[in-house]
């Protein structure tokens, strides 16, 4: 057992000898390199992470400017089909989508009976003649 370990000792003797050779062929940059190369990586960084915060606000602003636009295009396109039947009269029913929420259950947290029960009360009381 000894061989064995003398025998590593030596592999280990060797591999660090053999780094220290190729650490000494190796071209290190000047100081001045250093510093200009340093500048220059930190300039880039900054420039693109200045232009991927300015994509990233332009595309949160059109999409939340396009989900909006959806939303009122839908609500009042399912309005206006509701509200008017085949001949073009408006029906007795007047049904309105504003207070309804469009996000769905998994977004919200709500249950689709929780949906249901509301509005079916707020269709309730809109039917109602008043007094």
């Amino acid at each position: 057992m000894a061989k064995k370990d003398v025998n590593k000792d030596k592999k280990k003797n060797n591999f660090f000898k053999e780094v220290k050779a190729e650490l000494k062929k190796v071209t290190w940059p000047t100081f001045k390199k250093l510093v200009n190369n340093t500048f220059a990586v930190v300039s880039i960084v900054l420039i693109l992470s200045v232009i991927v915060f300015i994509l990233d606000v332009c595309f949160e602003n059109i999409n939340k400017f396009g989900v909006e636009k959806l939303k009122s295009f839908v609500s009042s396109e399912t309005e206006n089909e509701e509200t008017t039947d085949k001949t073009g009269e408006e029906t007795e029913e007047d049904n309105n989508f504003e207070g309804i929420d469009l996000t769905t259950d998994e977004e919200s947290g709500e249950g689709v009976e929780e949906n249901q029960t509301e509005n079916s009360t707020t269709t309730e009381s809109e039917n109602e003649p008043e007094a």
